[in-house]
């Protein structure tokens, strides 16, 4: 009972309350908190410092680090871009069969491969098949993050989730999970699931106007104009990044004339001088303020079109990039990440979810979800083109987006080697791990992969967030706060019997994953699930595939699941459209897990 708590249980339980906190005030990074938590609790003596550093070495983690590379070594031989590129012309004649065969695509994808890079993938190819087949993109990029949370739930390397629910049924006593353990369940969610968004989802969604690159270009009433420097100017001698006009006017040098040179798009780090002429981009207020405080001469001035960008800065392109989660990117300003020298593009206009910044764009703290305009020279774009298999490259490129050349011997050899992981592991010759482990090891030595790709690979918030978690799984094991929660639970709802106590959990669980964190909320909600089994006298494996399923189950809100915010401000979605949407799915999603998981995994 909760008034026999121990010391250390208070501890856990107070630990437990400040990281549900700061999941959902978003302002820290999740593998920082899950470091917090091991850090806490092992400060706090409730854990020594071999369990909470054991969460590194647990089997668990290493497995999602592994398949985190096997998923890039698929991702790089193009071949799912080149599958879903070939859907356009059934969407131009039949759009709810395209519909069908892309989410039965990316949820037979998303079931051994790692879903947070298979729509990093689908979402440039998903909006090219839109603007193909004469039809709005935001009737499509909802399904495609759905159905791979549906293919996610069909195996136990589907998620990183799955395999950390199945490390802490593990710590706990129970039987490990073979690979299709899920499927049952899992094919159910897929079917039901994909058949709601045809005929039901697609009516709900909207069908918005979503060429961010239109909108955000069209909220730039910006203007052209030159400057030259006079002697005695602030801007003389000076860098242009920390010169008054970036820094202070937060305006864009489109070309510096020196003599007979020119150069468009200056780098970042060139060095103004007397008698340069730059031509510069910025609004009627910031011209003012220049001509007001620095002694430069301004020479007549123009609205934007594209026929003065053309004719200024040869060929240049307008550029959507969109930050996925986990990028180098994520919670640093361009600024800080030096973007405009590193990648020799001018940012125009930040998309943050419902609303468009077009001002100190430098110094705006990006977030995963983000859409940024940018513009930049034709040839750096093809530059650019030729890295989008670079697992080291912070964005998603959503427009001027090539179809990447299918490597077919890559290809063969990388499925193959996925086969012989699945095959192993799913038969019990080896320990997932291990399979997972060899399937790395035959990437590197068959030249599909080498050493610098596979760090690059792995997601590493994802790493730490797992090793934190497994350490409070143990606080909590070890304190009893797991096992007085489960008896309060049991005393006050054991008449209404398992099923009704089951479907409780999996509706706590899928609530809490609208809000923080998936993996979290499993880790929080696992070690309560076996528990209560324990304490009803009935098997846990019900309890723990509910918590499974729940966990991954995050339809109602873009920031709940890592795919739905990644696709947030790319489809030009509001809040209220996820809602509409996903609070119908997780109801049904609900009533499902309470009425077939009792019958798939007996109690």
């Amino acid at each position: 009972m909760l008034e026999s708590l121990t010391i250390d249980a208070y501890i856990t339980a107070a630990v437990i309350f400040g990281a549900i906190v700061l999941f959902i005030m978003d302002k820290l990074s999740i593998d920082l908190i899950a470091l917090l938590i091991m850090g806490s609790l092992v400060v706090l003596g409730v854990i020594s410092p071999v369990e909470g550093m054991a969460g590194f070495s647990n089997p668990a983690t290493m497995t999602v680090a592994f398949m985190f590379v096997i998923s890039a070594a698929i991702l790089k031989t193009g071949s799912l871009q080149f599958v879903a590129s070939q859907l356009t012309k059934t969407f131009r004649n039949h759009y709810q069969r395209g519909v069908v065969l892309l989410m039965l695509m990316v949820s037979a994808v998303s079931a051994f491969i790692n879903n947070t890079p298979v729509v990093a993938v689908m979402i440039p190819v998903t909006i090219q098949i839109a603007k193909n087949s004469n039809r709005a993109a935001s009737k499509l990029l909802i399904p495609v993050s759905y159905a791979s949370i549906f293919g996610g739930m069909c195996t136990l390397i589907g998620t990183s989730t799955n395999i950390l629910v199945s490390g802490i049924a593990e710590q706990n006593g129970m039987v490990p999970f073979k690979m299709f353990d899920f499927a049952p369940m899992g094919l159910v969610f897929v079917a039901v699931g994909s058949l709601f968004m045809i005929f039901i989802g697609q009516r709900l969604l909207p069908s918005r106007s979503v060429n961010n690159e239109d909108e955000l270009e069209d909220s730039l009433i910006d203007y052209l104009a030159e400057i030259e420097i006079l002697e005695n100017s602030e801007l003389a001698n000076k860098v242009i990044l920390s010169s008054p006009l970036v820094k202070e006017l937060e305006m864009e040098i489109l070309e510096l004339r020196r003599g007979n040179t020119s150069m468009n798009l200056p780098q970042g780090d060139t060095t103004l001088l007397v008698g340069d002429i730059l031509k510069v981009r910025c609004n009627v207020s910031k011209m003012k303020q220049l001509k007001d405080q620095l002694k430069v001469k301004i020479m007549p001035f123009a609205s934007v079109d594209d026929d003065d960008l053309e004719e200024i800065t040869g060929k240049s392109s307008f550029v959507e990039l969109v930050i996925p989660t986990d990028s180098a990117l994520e919670g640093k300003t361009l600024r800080e990440f030096d973007f405009r020298r590193r990648y020799r593009a001018a940012p125009l206009a930040i998309r943050h979810r419902e609303e468009i910044l077009r001002d100190k764009l430098q110094d705006v703290r990006l977030r995963a979800g983000d859409v940024i305009l940018v513009e930049m020279k034709t040839h750096f774009m093809d530059q650019w083109k030729s890295n989008t298999r670079d697992q080291n490259i912070p964005f998603i490129i959503l427009s001027e987006q090539g179809i990447l050349n299918f490597d077919r011997r890559s290809f063969f050899i990388v499925i193959s080697v996925v086969v012989a992981v699945v095959t192993l592991a799913s038969t019990g010759l080896l320990p997932i791990v291990i399979s997972t482990l060899l399937g790395v090891c035959a990437l590197v030595l068959t030249g599909c992969l080498n050493m610098k790709e596979v760090y690059r690979s792995i997601q590493w918030p994802i790493v730490f967030l797992l090793a934190g978690a497994l350490s409070l799984g143990v606080a909590m094991q070890n304190s009893g706060l797991a096992q007085a929660i489960a008896s309060t639970i049991v005393n006050n709802l054991s008449e209404f019997g398992p099923i009704a106590i089951l479907s409780g959990i999996y509706l706590f669980t899928s609530l809490m994953t609208e809000t923080m964190s998936n993996n979290a909320t499993a880790a929080l909600v696992a070690p309560l699930a076996i528990a209560t089994a324990h304490q009803l006298e009935v098997s846990p494996v019900p309890f723990v595939m509910a918590v499974m399923f729940a966990a991954s189950a995050s339809f109602m809100t873009p920031i709940g699941y890592q795919t739905n915010t990644m696709i947030y401000s790319a489809g030009g979605y509001k809040f209220k459209d996820f809602i509409k949407v996903g609070v119908w799915l997780n109801l049904l999603f609900w009533i499902l897990a309470t009425l077939l998981i009792p019958i798939f995994f007996p109690f």
